[in-house]
């Protein structure tokens, strides 16, 4: 009876290892300001301004050089023609912040190692391009 209860304490011992093991040491992302945003794209050469928002909210507003990258065509896993570097920094934004940090997340779990997620355009200090400024 003791073996038995031994073993079962070790067998849910491993489990809640392998659980652990697997949820908290993936990748994570980082929250920039928007002034640390700008500060970062004035002195890094080597990154990619990414849009998670649909292709007519991009077309109305967007900083400028970001390449537009939906986040359901994240959610779907078409990221690699796109991105095709997961060391490569990326400043993630959306409208308000929420799409991004779900964006940033997903990147960060699909491997990407330099994540960092910006907020919303609507706190943007930068400069805008598009059709509707």
């Amino acid at each position: 009876m003791n073996n038995i209860r031994n073993r079962n304490i070790i067998i849910a011992a491993l489990i809640i290892f392998a659980v652990s093991l697997f949820n908290g040491c993936g990748n994570t992302y980082q929250h920039l300001s928007a002034d640390e945003a700008l500060n970062m794209m004035k002195t890094e050469e080597n990154y990619i301004i990414v849009d998670v928002r649909t292709q007519e909210e991009y077309d109305k507003r967007h900083i400028p050089g970001a390449v537009l990258l939906p986040i359901s065509e994240i959610k779907a896993g078409n990221v690699s023609s796109l991105l095709p570097d997961k060391n490569q920094t990326l400043l993630v934004y959306c409208w308000t912040g929420r799409r991004a940090e779900d964006a940033a997340k997903m990147l960060a779990d699909l491997g990407y190692t330099n994540v960092y997620e910006l907020g919303g355009l609507v706190d943007w200090n930068g400069e805008v391009e598009g059709n509707e400024k």
